[in-house]
């Protein structure tokens, strides 16, 4: 009898409990669908190269942004799917491509594609719920080229402006301050002596002559020339470079001393990936963002757009700064023994030992490699030099963290640009007041929040594929200017070939029509 007396009692809880379990679920869903804010097509923007000039800039993978706004044109900040589809012909049929989308954290969207041939009679088709969105159908006037189409198409000038690069650039100004007249007639052999160096040094030497790329490597450790031989062919396929020759240093630290012989010899022109305050040479794009910019929706999982994608809320994300990497310099073991002191404010950990190895045992034990966008789980993150700036501050800045930033005489090509307290959290070389800063954000939780959201601004205005393109053409055309010697294919050189399919394309023009310039 008491069993049958608690197995009824038990069916009727259970009964109960199911109500208020339905109960529950159907209000929390009639909640989320109330608050849930329509989205307004006309009023929702839709921008960027990939639907305005995608037949001017040419790029690995197109791509463009979508806002979504309501009927008050306010942003909507809940996270939207939308239907892209790209109508047009190529010598196979129908226009293939790849297609996706980045849901950022702020509900915004970033769209790219990836075409698989070139394409004629494009339109671009944004919906979303069967409804265009402003702009949509976008009209292409003039054909799609593939990223590996040989089809330049006027002059670096022509070309800068018709994709609508910035007409210059202080890094790039400061840099070619003490190169007004570069005569390699008397240069070349003094500079390659002066770099022969192979156990240390690896450079190459590069003619640029009729828009074909020509180079002569010297050192032992030559395969990063990959990167510059990518770069040129890539900017050849798009326009025509100028004549021009340049030495390119294939290592990390900047070469060309201030002081010592260049008092008296001045300083070589060397091209660079890397500055620093104590030398002269020319920086470029580095060749971590440069290959990403390349390999765009390709090979490469990191990239300045990828590392947008939304990441978790900013109220779930720890309170801590976060570091990972390899022992590369002193201070970074020392961020180590910073975080074992306190833990509640700093995570930070080596995940390979190289340069002191010997150390090991203090300061690991190692711990594994973890996704970048992995980061994004704690809410500050903190930058520290390598060998030499950090690469990785790009996409750092791209993400939904705030950036805190070494004090540091090594720069890359847009640090110039950037602004402490506005884009980064700043703390000493010697990271004495790298703790204070952590307390400091986490006492100015909205000020920390801005810095973050102008940080990802100047990324979108200043880091994306098509601003890596524009520099290096802005550059190597203001470089070319001083040049004063014949431009000459040296002995011993090779031709670095463009990829066979460059030439299977059928190109229409061969100069940008002035209408559009």
């Amino acid at each position: 009898m008491q069993q049958q007396i608690f197995l009824l009692l038990a069916t009727v809880l259970l009964v109960l409990l199911s109500e208020v379990v339905t109960v529950t679920t159907a209000t929390s869903g009639s909640s989320n669908s109330a608050n849930r804010v329509p989205l307004d097509p006309q009023n929702t923007r839709v921008w960027g190269p990939g639907v305005e000039i995608p037949d001017r800039a040419t790029l690995p993978a197109r791509y463009f942004f979508i806002e979504p706004r309501d009927a008050d044109n306010l942003k909507i900040n809940e996270s939207q799917k939308y239907d892209v589809h790209i109508i047009g012909q190529s010598r196979f049929g129908s226009c293939r491509y790849r297609l996706n989308q980045i849901d950022r954290h702020d509900g915004s969207s970033i769209l790219r594609y990836r075409l698989a041939e070139s394409c004629t009679d494009v339109t671009i088709h944004v919906r979303h719920n069967g409804a265009h969105l402003n702009g949509s159908p976008f009209a292409i006037a003039g054909p799609l080229y593939t990223e590996q189409c040989y089809c330049p198409q006027g002059s670096a000038d022509e070309w800068l402006e018709s994709v609508g690069c910035p007409p210059g650039d202080p890094q790039i100004d400061m840099d070619l301050i003490p190169f007004r007249a570069i005569n390699f007639s008397s240069l070349r052999t003094r500079m390659i002596q002066q770099y022969d160096k192979p156990g240390s040094i690896s450079h190459c030497n590069y003619v640029i002559l009729r828009n074909d790329v020509h180079r002569r490597c010297y050192g032992q450790h030559t395969g990063f020339s990959k990167f510059m031989d990518t770069i040129l062919l890539s900017l050849a396929r798009k326009f025509s470079l100028p004549d021009m020759e340049l030495f390119v240093n294939l290592g990390d630290w900047p070469l060309v001393k201030k002081g010592g012989p260049s008092r008296t010899t001045g300083p070589y022109p060397i091209f660079s990936w890397c500055g620093s305050d104590d030398t002269f040479d020319i920086v470029m794009p580095t060749y971590d963002i440069t290959e990403s910019t390349l390999e765009n929706m390709g090979r490469v999982m990191l990239d300045m757009l990828s590392i947008q994608k939304r990441g978790i809320p900013w109220p779930d994300k720890h309170r801590k700064a976060f570091w990972r990497g390899r022992d590369a310099r002193r201070e970074r073991l020392e961020l180590v023994r910073l975080a074992r002191r306190h833990p509640d404010l700093l995570n930070a950990s080596l995940t390979n030992f190289f340069f002191f190895r010997d150390e090991e045992s203090e300061f690991g034990p190692r711990v594994a490699h973890i996704s970048m966008h992995d980061f994004f789980d704690y809410r500050y993150q903190v930058n520290v030099d390598g060998t030499v700036a950090a690469y990785r501050l790009p996409y750092l800045l791209a993400g939904s963290s705030v950036v805190m930033k070494q004090d540091s005489f090594y720069y890359e090509h847009f640090y110039r640009k950037l602004v402490p307290m506005r884009h980064y959290i700043p703390f000493e070389a010697d990271l004495s007041n790298l703790l204070q800063q952590v307390e400091w954000a986490r006492e100015n939780d909205e000020k920390a929040q801005e810095i973050r959201d102008n940080a990802n601004a100047f990324i979108n205005a200043n880091l994306l594929p098509l601003d890596i393109y524009c520099y290096h053409a802005l550059l190597f055309k203001e470089y070319a200017k001083y040049i004063v010697s014949p431009i000459q294919v040296q002995p011993g050189m090779e031709k670095i070939e463009q990829p066979e399919e460059a030439y299977h394309c059928p190109c229409e023009r061969t100069t940008l029509p002035r209408d559009e310039l």
